[in-house]
């Protein structure tokens, strides 16, 4: 194996992990009893979901998803 397997892999497991943990820290999407009422859409925070905490840990998220698919593919095909 070269230094840059070694490399990828290190980086390959990094980012799993952080997948990892950040999608145990989103919320769910069920609303519960709350969702009897009216939807969320209408609120403040419902308009600028993109920029609240929830919003930043879903963009991190597809980031590092995608992130975990190339590092997957270039580990599989080695290339290195």
């Amino acid at each position: 194996m070269s230094a840059l397997d070694y490399v990828f892999g290190v980086l390959f497991m990094i980012v799993c992990i952080a997948l990892v943990v950040l999608v145990l820290a989103q919320e769910g999407k069920s609303q519960g009893l709350g969702a009897i009422q009216g939807t969320v859409e209408n609120t403040y925070w419902g308009k600028n979901k993109g920029r609240s905490r929830e919003g930043i840990l879903k963009k991190v998220t597809i980031g590092l998803s995608f992130l975990f698919i190339v590092f997957s593919v270039v580990l599989n095909m080695g290339i290195f």
